[in-house]
């Protein structure tokens, strides 16, 4: 009986490892945004959720260079940035609150970019200096008002290990070193680029699909 037992629960473990280590296929309904069909895309200033004021910018120059190389025509920051001034809206939050409608009336975009940065800046915790930058997107429809497609995407500077021996007192200079110059230099923007292409270009798993500039549009 005991062997029985054992048996019985050897099975059950191994079929919960196997369940625990198999990942969920994500999958994403994309009819919303074929039937759309995009061709221009306004980008809308990022709302700021970090501490860093530098945030906003910083996102808002990188994130149309992937748009644009998956294939949409993206209209330019500075022009659109320059309207909204105009029309005494310098607020990211105030901008993306504005309606779609009002939004197209105003740029004749077919739809537009809503981005958050959740995550910029350099973090230091007693041994590591670590630079991370997360956002997120919407992409939504302004002649209807529809959410074609959300995604989301992290970088750090620290992928693939920073780890340079020397000891903990070597560590502790490295990291302490790293905060400085990150600091001073504000490391988070090149993070944000990567975070950037990351989120933004066409062709990568839950992502955006190619616009029609793309000689792979429909493909996908």
């Amino acid at each position: 009986m005991s062997v029985c037992i054992v048996k019985w629960a050897t099975g059950l473990f191994a079929v919960a490892l196997l369940a625990g280590c198999a990942t969920p296929k994500t999958t994403v309904d994309y009819s919303a945004f074929k039937e759309s069909k995009p061709r221009s895309i306004l980008v809308l200033p990022p709302v700021n959720e970090s501490p860093d004021v530098k945030a906003t910018y910083s996102l808002l120059s990188q994130v149309t260079f992937p748009l644009a190389e998956a294939g949409y025509y993206v209209l330019p920051v500075a022009l659109v940035d320059e309207t909204f001034r105009n029309n005494g809206l310098t607020d990211a939050n105030d901008i993306q609150a504005t309606s779609p409608a009002k939004l197209r009336d105003i740029f004749g975009a077919d739809a537009a970019m809503y981005v958050t940065v959740k995550q910029y800046g350099t973090s230091y915790i007693v041994i590591s200096s670590q630079t991370i930058v997360t956002v997120t997107a919407k992409l939504v429809d302004l002649r209807t008002g529809t959410a074609l497609w959300t995604g989301a995407a992290t970088a750090s500077s620290d992928e693939g290990g920073n780890n340079s021996g020397g000891g903990l007192v070597g560590m502790l200079i490295t990291a302490a070193v790293k905060q400085i110059i990150n600091s001073a230099t504000d490391a988070s923007h090149p993070i944000a680029g990567v975070a950037s292409q990351r989120l933004l270009s066409a062709g990568r798993p839950a992502g955006l699909l190619y616009g029609p500039r793309s000689p792979k549009y429909g493909t996908d």
